[in-house]
């Protein structure tokens, strides 16, 4: 059998929460996220931390030894040549996890949460891209408002992904987010049910 295994993107702060936490609790179907598998690869004495201490020095740590992420994002944001560096040094780490998820899983529907799915090169894992978006101006707003950056940080954070326009283009499934709720949660039971999509 063949698993149907959904690859979630799109911008930051666009909706991907909302819709793995609707396709968690309403469909019950088994969530993987890259970004706790990139967190967790660099937890305190893993090799990636020591390595990206390494590099940066011990500023690049809090007192207890774990990695100071404003610190990082400073720099990741704003010197390309560096987060390509960091990717590169958790993107392969991710892949693994994911490798491994969709091998022990024995649900018939998997669904991987990927921001970086084009830009890391992992959609050859999924059977199916769905891509969350919204206008540039309510992104904008709502990572103002969730992660108290102000607009130049905010911007920054933009920029370093690939465009929402991109990404649509590549998309199975595009569930636009710039209405309601009940409007995105309509969408995803249109796509859900939408099997056959190729």
């Amino acid at each position: 059998m063949t698993k149907r295994i959904i690859g979630l993107t799109g911008g930051i702060a666009t909706g991907k929460t909302t819709v793995t936490n609707y396709l968690a609790s309403t469909y019950n179907l088994p969530i993987f996220d890259a970004d706790i598998y990139a967190r967790e690869a660099v937890s305190l004495g893993s090799p990636i931390l020591g390595a990206i201490a390494q590099r940066y020095g011990q500023q690049i740590l809090l007192s207890d030894g774990s990695l100071n992420r404003q610190k990082l994002g400073e720099i990741i944001f704003n010197y390309q040549d560096e987060r390509n560096w960091i990717d590169n040094l958790i993107h392969p780490n991710v892949r693994d996890r994911f490798l491994k998820a969709i091998t022990e899983s024995s649900s018939p529907t998997l669904v991987l949460v990927v921001p970086l799915l084009f830009e890391a090169g992992m959609t050859d894992l999924v059977t199916e891209i769905w891509v969350v978006r919204c206008s540039q101006e309510q992104q904008l707003q709502r990572l103002i408002q969730r992660n108290h950056l102000n607009k130049g940080q905010a911007q920054a954070r933009i920029n370093s992904q690939l465009s929402l326009e991109e990404k649509v283009a590549h998309a199975d499934v595009v569930l636009d987010n710039s209405s309601t709720p009940e409007a995105l949660l309509k969408q995803i039971d249109v796509a859900l049910k939408n099997v056959s999509l190729n």
